[in-house]
């Protein structure tokens, strides 16, 4: 008898504990709501190449969920925020902080806005379509983050604005990008690699740091 395969529920749960992050029950219901959500606007709007749920809990839940212990406060700008990631999840897992997901394509932003609203997230994320060369907020953030919608210089460059004093910028890559760190004018930039429960890939994350 072939063994029985996991839920998404179950994937997910469990990769949180790996991950070290505590949950309440109504956040992980959320975080497979956003899942299933994708799924359903992805048959339509090809949102993400990731098509099995199961695969999303992984790469897009746990791979965002991954950069929670490097925010360092609110307010949380989501650069490149695509279908809502890493900002969807990380909102709903850091009930306390606010986010702004910022994206210039019109069919994803569509989306993100309506999965803000149907996982009651409207309060305290703001969704924008603009590009980030352009972009001009009321108030700067402490932490950026973005899922390498580009190279390291020109998320530097469209983020050095934005980021208040102390600040960090966070850029998600996946392998360790040698060249893009050599051509970095930022100051002293770190890079962590990151264990992403249930994924065989490289994972890092660029931390450039404004104290």
């Amino acid at each position: 008898m072939s063994a029985t395969r996991d839920t998404p529920s179950e994937c997910l749960e469990r990769g949180l504990t790996e991950l070290g992050l505590h949950s309440t029950l109504e956040q992980r219901h959320y975080l497979i709501q956003f899942i299933n959500l994708l799924v359903r606007w992805n048959q339509s709007y090809n949102l993400t190449a990731v098509r099995d749920p199961m695969e999303m809990v992984t790469r897009h839940l746990l791979d965002s969920l991954a950069v929670t212990p490097y925010l360092l406060s609110s307010p949380v700008l989501d650069l490149g925020t695509g279908p809502g990631l890493p900002g969807i999840p990380l909102a709903i897992i850091q009930p306390a902080s606010r986010f702004v997901l910022l994206d210039s394509n019109g069919k994803k932003i569509r989306f993100v806005r309506q999965a803000a609203m149907e996982l009651g997230l409207t309060a305290r994320v703001e969704v924008i379509q603009a590009r980030m060369e352009s972009y001009r907020p009321r108030e700067k953030f402490a932490t950026i983050v973005s899922r390498a919608v580009a190279e390291l210089e020109a998320l530097w460059q469209a983020s050095a604005p934005l980021l208040t004093t102390p600040g960090r910028l966070l850029i998600m890559k996946g392998r360790r990008p040698e060249a893009e760190l050599t051509a970095l004018s930022a100051p002293h930039p770190l890079c962590h690699r990151l264990t992403v429960p249930g994924l065989d890939a490289d994972r890092h994350l660029i931390e450039i740091r404004r104290d």
